[in-house]
């Protein structure tokens, strides 16, 4: 269990504790206001309960996803990697066999691409386009290369190379990605 998972854990005990409500009796008000916008059940949830902002907030994403149906995509590559962008999964995998051997790390598939962890975010990989992948790595400098874009500072990696084969996936990005897992760790 991640750090984050833990968090929200212990947020939502604290929220039933100040509440006296089970999560099934704070789902069931969430159903009952007939809301289904994500604000407007913060918003009520903070009239309704008392709670601030924060508790609204998290208890109504906990209940959202409580409610989604589950999806059976049980490759994370699968979801991400249909239709015109199939063709693009080999770089991914090729990527992901470079970053293996490095030790252990989660994946945390998003929609549009998949964050990769160690103690924090050391790359980030998916298809943004229907001819390339896109590798973020999250450190703090590398050398300079022709290959590698220097992102500017708030944007959820530092570097970003752009993939549209497999043989790019060589031994200077695998050295890239050993930099930035190294320094997630």
């Amino acid at each position: 269990m991640t750090d984050i998972q833990k968090a929200v854990e212990t947020q939502l005990r604290n929220i039933q504790a100040r509440t006296g409500k089970s999560l099934d009796d704070l789902f069931a008000i969430i159903r009952a206001s007939g809301l289904a916008k994500h604000g407007e059940i913060v918003a009520h949830l903070k009239a309704e309960l008392g709670l601030g902002h924060g508790d609204a907030n998290t208890l109504a994403h906990v209940a959202k996803q409580a409610a989604a149906p589950k999806q059976a995509v049980e490759d994370p590559l699968d979801a991400l990697y249909t239709g015109p962008k199939a063709a693009l999964r080999p770089i991914h995998e090729a990527l992901l066999a470079r970053m293996s051997p490095l030790g252990e790390f989660e994946a945390a598939p998003k929609q549009k691409y998949i964050s990769y962890r160690r103690k924090k975010q050391f790359a980030m990989i998916g298809p943004p386009t229907n001819s390339r992948v896109e590798l973020g790595l999250n450190i703090k400098e590398l050398p300079d290369s022709p290959r590698l874009e220097k992102l500017p500072p708030g944007k959820m990696c530092n570097y970003q190379v752009k993939l549209t084969d497999v043989s790019q996936v060589d031994a200077e990005l695998a050295g890239w990605i050993k930099q930035a897992f190294a320094a997630a760790g």
